[in-house]
């Protein structure tokens, strides 16, 4: 259309904006919904499943190809979701915010979230300005380790709006409106620097790094607030990161090589060989096969021209 790439105002009239808009936003409700049910670090991780879908609705409506690497980082996604629900860890009962708050106040998470924010700060104010503009990981980890405090403020509205839907007057409640504000400014800082980002660096390169580290950002804060993995049996602990591991190469297939065809040439050497080798022989084999069907005419015409070559002779000797 005319008005695209003008940075204008124009796609607000344009109805296919809005039904997108509509749909990421409940998207995003029942991603909210999500994390008031189950643990954190179920859920994060199955964020993958939006990237497999928008690649293969991509694929579908836009006409973007997808290569061999991508599907097989689609089967990947897939099998690695499935391990992660099977072995899903139980986090601790949380039902009220003042179960909340005692968990808040425990020391491990006040030593985490001083952690984030010191090292949150270095990167913006230290980092940012020296390396931001050639290493990838400085923007990105601001980005994931602030989307670990977001996902715990997450959890305890998603606590405070049941609350609200039974009846309790939890409006009150001074934490509740904490928690909001502190995901409100947390949200903020990560769609700036992920911006920065993605303006800087290319999006195969951002969103596979952007998603391993913000899903082992929050898997640490969900296991030190919430204690998920205190009660894990040693197979389930190995199936978690198992699951998690084949997510992450399912991921990075996906982006990785996105825009990388796929052709006999990129075969390893040996492969290249053999493909050559067995090319030869069948090529060789029809050659064979055809040199068994000549010696027929040949020797047809061969003995019909001696033929003649016999009565020619009779005709000069007569």
């Amino acid at each position: 259309r005319p008005y695209l790439g003008q940075g204008g105002h124009a796609y607000l009239q344009e109805w296919l904006w809005w039904a997108g808009l509509l749909c990421m936003g409940v998207g995003e409700a029942a991603n909210f919904a999500a994390y008031a049910f189950a643990p954190a670090t179920l859920v994060t991780p199955l964020g993958a499943l939006s990237v497999l879908v928008s690649a293969v609705l991509s694929s579908t409506f836009l006409n973007e190809q997808l290569n061999v690497h991508g599907k097989i980082g689609c089967i990947l996604s897939i099998l690695g979701s499935t391990v992660m629900v099977i072995h899903a860890p139980q986090e601790e009962e949380v039902s009220s915010l003042e179960s909340m708050a005692e968990k808040l106040k425990d020391p491990g998470f006040i030593v985490f979230a001083v952690c984030v924010l010191v090292s949150s700060l270095l990167l913006i104010f230290v980092a940012g300005p020296r390396y931001g503009q050639s290493n990838v990981l400085v923007y990105v980890l601001v980005c994931s380790a602030i989307g670990s405090l977001s996902v715990s403020c997450v959890k305890g509205l998603g606590i405070a709006l049941k609350e609200l839907f039974s009846g309790k007057p939890i409006l009150k409640e001074p934490l509740g409106w904490v928690l909001l504000v502190c995901l409100v400014i947390c949200i903020s800082i990560q769609i700036n620097y992920l911006n920065k980002a993605l303006d800087i660096f290319n999006t195969s390169v951002v969103t596979p790094i952007y998603y391993v580290l913000f899903t082992t950002a929050v898997m640490m804060c969900s296991a030190i607030l919430f204690k998920e993995w205190q009660h894990m049996v040693l197979d389930n602990i190995i199936g978690t990161i198992s699951g998690f591991l084949t997510i992450v190469s399912g991921i990075f297939l996906l982006h990785a090589f996105r825009d990388m065809p796929f052709t006999p040439n990129l075969l390893p050497l040996f492969l290249q060989q053999g493909r050559t080798d067995l090319h030869s022989l069948w090529r060789s084999a029809d050659r064979h096969q055809s040199c068994q069907h000549q010696p027929l005419l040949p020797s047809e015409e061969k003995g019909s021209q001696s033929a003649e070559e016999e009565e020619e002779e009779e005709g000069e000797s007569v």
